[in-house]
């Protein structure tokens, strides 16, 4: 690999760029953290569920992807301290949706889901 040899900066448009990213670092900041906590297939899924069904308890989750209470409360508890799911509880029930504030970012995400399986071209 070669070290850049660069003839002419363009500090017009290096100091354009240094602008656009400090203006939006808190829009960076929120966005890594939410990709990297729906980087996981089974929180991604649990995501993707709350977004459609606009709530469900553990116990829901746990039917639906075929696994443990405890393994998808761990999921869950991820997913709530990271600040992108709330909970309120309805007796001995809890209850889990996705933060209002989050709901944009994750509908383009999941806009591309149609109802049948994706193929994706590498």
């Amino acid at each position: 690999m070669s070290a850049c040899k660069r003839i002419f900066a363009d500090s017009g448009q290096i100091n354009n760029c240094r602008k656009v990213i400090k203006d939006n670092q808190r829009f960076f900041a929120d966005l890594s953290r939410i990709v990297a906590l729906a980087g996981n297939e089974v929180r991604l899924k649990i995501l993707f569920l709350l977004d459609e069904e606009r709530e469900l308890c553990p116990c829901d989750l746990s039917d639906i992807l075929e696994m443990t209470i405890p393994a998808i409360s761990q999921h869950l508890r991820k997913l709530k301290d990271g600040g992108v799911i709330q909970s309120r509880k309805t007796g001995q029930t809890i209850f889990y949706s996705v933060c209002t504030v989050q709901l944009p970012l994750l509908k383009l995400f999941f806009s591309m889901i149609s109802g049948s399986p994706m193929e994706i071209n590498a």
